[in-house]
């Protein structure tokens, strides 16, 4: 538990760095991903990046990966049980980003203010 108290902290704090919920998302909607396939989804991100997140998550138990033993060596990406049950969060949050983003919201500028009536 968070030293506040509050146990939603550590978790928001681990899935919603940049790209993470982009890649939680991709491995719900479309399955297990090879690693070039997420890169193909997701073309504006580095290598470097979707390693570091992939690990993170993999670490934090929310992402399996799986190595096949061929040549070259195959790696791929899924969620796991608890990964799975993070959909319903996400899912959540995606409803509330369209609804906010239909009235005109964007980050740190808000709302756009309401004309009022004349």
């Amino acid at each position: 538990m968070a030293s506040n108290g509050c146990p939603v902290d550590p978790l928001l704090r681990t899935i919603t760095g940049r790209w993470t919920t982009h890649i939680l998302w991709l491995l719900y909607t479309e399955g297990e991903l090879r690693f070039g396939e997420l890169m193909g989804l997701m073309p504006d991100i580095s290598a470097k990046v979707l390693t570091d997140r992939l690990r993170m998550l993999e670490r934090n138990g929310i992402v399996l990966r799986t190595q096949k033993q061929t040549i070259p060596p195959q790696v791929s990406y899924e969620l796991t049980k608890q990964g799975q049950d993070l959909h319903v969060v996400v899912r959540a949050l995606n409803t509330v980003a369209v609804e906010w983003q239909a009235l005109g919201w964007e980050p740190d500028k808000g709302f756009p203010a309401l004309e009022a009536a004349e």
